[in-house]
């Protein structure tokens, strides 16, 4: 999912740079959704290994 972000990421500034505004706010919009939904889902699987999946050493 994270290459996904980083792949509309790359789109955006390249439409950007061409001068393409529309292309580029919408690919802006969806990568920055992508990245959100990712650190989102990081922090929730950090959290379940920090105190849910720890075995009783």
């Amino acid at each position: 999912m994270l290459k996904w972000a980083l792949i509309f990421a790359l789109v955006s500034v390249i439409a950007g740079i061409l001068g393409f505004t529309g292309i580029a706010a919408g690919a802006a919009a969806i990568m920055q959704v992508l990245f959100f939904v990712f650190a989102a889902l990081f922090v929730i699987f950090l959290l379940l290994d920090l105190f849910v999946f720890r075995s009783g050493d």
